[in-house]
């Protein structure tokens, strides 16, 4: 889709692609009403989504000039092409920083403190004798609003549910300071 850059000459293409970098850092968005003539409303939206994801994967993935411009490959114009890419190489860091952003804005609460405790529950008023490991964790969470105290207890499959859980967030998390690294 990002080929219909195309109808637009060089200048105006220079321009939107800025304006689509700009909304991608939280400011003003190109405005369809400058291109109407140029694309019907679906185009448009299409064309944005095109750029805006391309801008985004082209950074995330810290691309070199020749996997952006092989990503370009399909459009008819190199002279877009390579507008496409100077805008890409001169807002590279400002489009970095707006993705670190939104991940960072993605939770507010951040781990304080915790703190365990493991028991052994020997009895219950349903059975006799139990003999049931149980571990209860202490959380404090900051927030915006302050801190929150969150305590649960797990017995053994529960616990490791929870860190398979805590695992596989682990492993996205190291991917995202690796890809965050790179910008």
């Amino acid at each position: 889709m990002v080929d219909s850059l195309s109808r637009l000459p060089a200048a105006d293409c220079l321009k939107l692609c800025h304006r689509v970098v700009d909304d991608i850092c939280g400011r003003e968005p190109p405005c369809r009403k400058d291109y109407g003539a140029t694309w019907s409303l679906e185009e448009w939206l299409d064309l944005l989504n095109s750029l805006t994801g391309f801008f985004r994967l082209a950074v995330g993935n810290n691309s070199s000039d020749e996997e952006v411009l092989a990503g370009l490959s399909g459009m008819s114009s190199s002279s877009h092409a390579e507008t496409v890419l100077s805008v890409l190489r001169g807002r590279r860091e400002e489009i970095c920083r707006a993705l670190q952003d939104r991940t960072n804005s993605i939770s507010s609460a951040t781990l304080q403190d915790f703190d365990w405790q493991l028991k052994l529950a020997l009895s219950s008023d349903k059975i006799s004798s139990l003999h049931t490991p149980l571990l209860s964790l202490s959380l404090d969470v900051r927030e915006n609003t302050g801190l929150r105290s969150v305590t649960m207890e797990m017995n053994r499959d529960e616990l490791n549910t929870l860190i398979t859980s805590l695992e596989a967030a682990n492993k996205v998390c190291v991917c995202v300071r690796n890809l965050l690294m790179l910008c």
